[in-house]
């Protein structure tokens, strides 16, 4: 059975991709030495193993619902990520990326993403691991699923609140 939303339009699922979907425990030191090293992190991004358990989430929802990928990669990072996606078998869907000039924390970015995906649409999942962006979409009024099976990387979510580049 397939779940509809507003008029017969599937609801969507939005998923987080680094620490969400991905692993990106491997490349954590480029953003642990000073200055940090953002080029390596990026570039590394294609050899993250992917994390089981939000895999296998985005599968069992693309059953019911519309996937979308909402992450803090610069838009100079979508080819990579859209093979990374696809080696991996997850399902297609529409990605929202940063732009390569935005610095703002991803807490800012996120909801104003999903605002816009809410226009005539339902969202009925917000997938990610970082506690902040998770606390922020709940107060715009999303349903949160916190993915808290990886471990957490203490330099990137300073990165992420100091720098906004991921």
């Amino acid at each position: 059975m397939t779940a509809q939303g507003r008029a017969g339009v599937r609801p969507i699922a939005v998923f987080d991709l680094d620490g969400t979907l991905s692993d990106t425990g491997h490349r954590q030191h480029f953003l642990e030495r000073s200055p940090r090293d953002w080029n390596a992190f990026f570039a590394a991004a294609m050899q993250d193993p992917p994390l089981p358990e939000g895999v296998e989430l985005a599968l069992s929802s693309a059953e019911e619902y519309e996937v979308v990928y909402v992450t803090g990669r610069p838009e100079r990072c979508r080819r990579d990520t859209l093979a990374w996606l696809e080696q991996h078998g997850l399902p297609r869907g529409r990605l929202f990326m940063r732009r390569d000039s935005d610095r703002r924390p991803a807490r800012a970015v996120k909801p104003e993403i999903l605002h816009e995906l809410a226009h005539g649409r339902e969202i009925r999942r917000f997938v990610d691991d970082d506690e902040l962006v998770c606390d922020a979409v709940e107060r715009a009024g999303f349903p949160v699923v916190r993915a808290r099976w990886a471990a957490p990387s203490a330099a990137l979510r300073d990165a992420q609140e100091r720098e906004g580049r991921t």
